[in-house]
């Protein structure tokens, strides 16, 4: 079979529209052949009630993922009392979570070569058959299993959903849906607590998983009618397994490196230094067999580049700054403004809330502005100031709240505009394949900095302390003015962090977006 090559491309696509030459031209000469190029066509254009209502089921989609990770937590005590089992039931979560990581790039290619359709039903079908399964779970082991199963599907949902929005509207408009979903996670991070524990109290545990049932039937029935209609841009090709099981298995030792450090296992021990040992083998192994490969399951060429790095380094560091700050906070309020563990969460929805509104600002500019990247840098910068005051300055409650909401007001504009750069600067048949790495890089460095923030703070204390999740109740045996000195470390972490994201931002080649020139507001239905 004839390959494309760059110094023939224009005479080979002269006969193809010009979005579609445009499309062939950037592919690298490896990636897409002769054959693959009728499956370019241009498809008929989605009308507006179609769109708005793909982006509502995908909303719904997404939305079981978001509620998944938070509406868990309240009910533990509930789950470990029945099962008699206290001392594992952090397993409930860590299992969701090393799932759902190790599966976002793998759910992205496959995206890529079997299609958007295929691979959403699998990984709701997946999150649901978890879900079924953990409501029925007769013991904590069996549980602990189906939540892994159910974060197989959860760790899916993001790259798809996130690919075929990609696929129905063009870049220029994209930021402005990227912020919808990003209300989401915020919404399903408020409510999960609340409706967790309200189910646990007043119902039964095992309806915050049977919830699931219903809310998966309905996101299935609005979208998979209209999935027909939604372009084609996927490449059938040979799966890489090979490849594919590396990179998870180097993820899932790395994610438990970051889980045991400093709670199991002291960081130093012969246990944690042995997994980390295997983790950089099997990622060694997985960079030596992508190189050799012919079609590798994660082209390495395509981390390169002026955007790609940048953009996945950005949206890392931001999304790391908000999740570490959102684990360790409730252990700085109780501690320092003495405030309960229900007002503690409450103190969380500024974080959450705000950055929400940073990203609808960030994809509303993308919508209109030549430079859209300025808005995050600009984002970006102010959050960083925000939090040199954090770490310079004591505050009574009202004005600290008042700073973080500056804080992720700044933070949220990252989002959109590291999404949607990342997923323009690849040829559409590579957009799942960018995006389930880019989900991929932000869950790990999410988890790397809430495991960094626990160690600054056990090391700015001198003595142990109780980690997120496990500190009720033993919070007042800390002084404040020790805590409050200790968490100046991890606010300066934090803005370093965002330091280092604007950094990357301006490093950041900022190409053209597709579109209309002048785009209106993206209206969602009522």
């Amino acid at each position: 079979m004839n390959k494309f090559e760059r110094q023939s491309s224009s005479a080979d696509t002269q006969t193809l529209p010009d979005d579609i030459a445009e499309e062939l031209s950037r592919l690298p000469s490896e990636v897409l052949s002769v054959d693959d190029a009728p499956s370019l066509a241009p498809p008929a254009p989605l009308s507006q009630d179609e769109v708005r209502t793909i982006v509502i089921s995908l909303m719904l989609t997404m939305f079981l993922a978001a509620l998944d990770q938070t509406i868990v937590a309240t009910a533990l005590p509930t789950i470990g009392r029945q099962f008699h089992d206290v001392s594992n039931l952090s397993w409930v979560i860590t299992a969701y979570l090393l799932a759902s990581t190790a599966v976002a790039p793998v759910f992205g290619t496959l995206s890529d070569i079997y299609g958007r359709r295929v691979m959403i039903i699998i990984s709701l079908s997946l999150f649901v058959a978890g879900s079924v399964l953990c409501a029925i779970a007769p013991n904590l082991p069996m549980l602990i299993l189906a939540r892994g199963l159910q974060g197989l599907g959860g760790g899916g949902i993001m790259p798809v959903v996130q690919t075929v929005i990609s696929d129905v509207v063009s870049p220029r408009e994209r930021g402005q849906y990227q912020a919808y979903f990003s209300s989401v996670w915020m919404v399903g991070g408020i409510l999960g607590p609340v409706i967790g524990g309200v189910f646990a109290e007043h119902l039964h545990w095992s309806m915050i998983f049977w919830i699931n049932v219903p809310l998966a039937a309905a996101a299935i029935a609005l979208l998979l009618p209209r999935m027909k209609k939604i372009p084609v841009f996927h490449r059938k090709r040979k799966v890489d397994w090979i490849g594919g099981v590396l990179l998870m298995a180097s993820a899932v030792v790395f994610m438990l490196v970051l889980t045991w450090g400093g709670t199991r296992f002291p960081w130093l021990s012969p246990t944690v230094l042995a997994m980390v040992g295997g983790a950089v083998a099997l990622a060694v192994t997985f960079v030596w067999h992508a190189r050799r490969s012919e079609e590798p399951f994660l082209p390495l060429p395509l981390l390169g580049g002026s955007v790609v790095p940048f953009g996945l380094t950005a949206g890392g560091c931001a999304l790391g700054a908000i999740t570490g700050l959102t684990v360790q906070l409730p252990l700085y309020y109780e501690a320092v403004y003495h405030l309960s563990a229900s007002e503690a969460g409450l103190a969380l929805i500024p974080l959450a809330a705000v950055s929400t509104c940073g990203a609808a600002i960030a994809g509303r500019t993308m919508a209109r502005a030549k430079h859209y990247k300025r808005v995050a840098i600009v984002g970006t910068s102010w959050a960083a100031l925000c939090g040199l005051g954090l770490t310079l300055t004591t505050l009574p409650l009202w004005a600290l709240l008042t700073l973080m909401a500056a804080f992720a007001l700044g933070l949220g504009t990252t989002f959109p505009v590291c999404v949607v750069s990342v997923q323009n600067s690849v040829a559409r048949p590579q957009v799942g394949t960018i995006t389930g790495a880019l989900n991929f890089f932000r869950s790990l460095m999410s988890s790397f900095t809430v495991a960094a923030f626990a160690a600054i703070l056990l090391i700015a204390l001198g003595a142990d302390v109780p980690l997120a999740g496990e500190h009720h109740g033993a919070v007042n045996a800390i002084p404040a003015d020790d805590m409050r000195h200790a968490f100046r470390y991890v606010f300066g972490a934090a803005t370093a962090l965002m330091a280092g994201a604007a950094l990357c931002l301006i490093m950041m080649e900022e190409r053209p977006l597709a579109g209309p020139s002048t785009t209106q507001p993206v209206e969602m239905a009522e």
